[in-house]
């Protein structure tokens, strides 16, 4: 297959799926069929999905689930693809399409959700100096490689700190708050769960990052978007000399974009390294400040991480 032939598809939706069960053993007979590989959660309140495979089956996966009424009116993301951005097929049945756990304040985004903003109407709000508040609901590691221009970007270690990000942005409650996502589906609970919370004027990006970047590639967002499969990160840049590196090294702090896993086999914590610290740690790297083991709670050093 030559390059250029494969995309990747990234979307979600929130809607009642009575047999999620039924439904996950569908998609994976679909995607088999079609050689689709990539992600998919099934669960009572949707799905959410990131595949990839040729343009024509891409099209034809579509085709095929909006024969489901259920799977109608959905925002797909496409993007290219490279052939081998995920290792094999994964779809599986979860409680949830997106965990928030927050038990009783769970939130359903068909009952109170932010409200959608278009990426042309986000476009506006910049160009006018409209007063308003991005706040990134992206875990740390991946706005720290790219984010939008004074965004507030709390330290998300997962979705279950979203009630540490209420706590950080209650001065806003008054004010025009924008919750900015990859794709947007964290952010049709995020939002939601703000309005809960008391924010009284909450809206979401609709479709998220990635489709005001490719509505408009060289503007407003720095760096690179951070994309759960095996290209790491996204640029939409049409000139390259407008990419900002807004990554740094969490080892050195020079500039860089350059993801890694910790090598320790108990953390695999994901982190930016550059290429000259791996080089001088002869290819591996390890959290620099030591690994926070979750099990123990405790902090290794790097010179521990064998023994581990």
């Amino acid at each position: 297959m030559t390059e250029g032939q494969h995309e990747i598809i990234l979307f979600y939706k929130y809607v009642h799926i009575k047999d999620p069960e039924a439904v996950a053993e569908g998609q994976k007979q679909l995607c088999e069929k079609l050689g689709l590989k990539g992600r998919c959660i099934i669960a009572t309140e949707g799905i959410n999905a990131t595949f990839e495979g040729t343009k024509e089956n891409i099209q034809a996966y579509i085709k095929e689930l909006e024969k489901d009424q259920r799977f109608l009116n959905i925002h797909f993301k496409l993007s290219a693809g490279t052939g081998n951005a995920f290792p094999k097929l994964s779809v599986k049945v979860r409680k949830e399409i997106v965990s928030l756990h927050l038990g009783v304040c769970d939130i359903n985004p068909n009952e109170i959700t932010g409200v959608h903003l278009k990426p042309v109407e986000l476009h506006e709000w910049i160009k006018n100096k409209k007063e308003f508040y991005f706040v990134d609901m992206r875990n740390a590691y991946e706005h720290k490689v790219g984010h939008f221009e004074n965004s507030i970007l709390p330290p998300i270690e997962n979705f279950r700190d979203l009630p540490k990000v209420v706590e950080q942005i209650a001065h806003l409650k008054n004010k025009t708050v924008l919750t900015v996502c990859t794709g947007g589906v964290r952010c049709e609970k995020a939002s939601g769960f703000l309005v809960t919370q008391g924010f009284k004027d909450v809206y979401q990006l609709d479709g998220g990052i990635v489709s005001y970047m490719e509505k408009y590639p060289n503007e407003d967002f720095q760096g690179k978007l951070y994309v759960f499969d095996g290209r790491v990160t996204m640029g939409f840049y049409t000139d390259d000399d407008k990419h900002k590196i807004v990554g740094a090294c969490d080892a050195c702090k020079e500039s860089s974009e350059n993801y890694v896993n910790c090598a320790n086999p108990v953390c695999h914590r994901h982190f930016i390294n550059c290429e000259k610290c791996l080089k001088k740690n002869s290819g591996k790297a390890f959290c620099p400040s030591g690994c926070v083991l979750s099990r123990h709670g405790r902090k290794i050093s790097p010179l521990q991480a064998d023994l581990v």
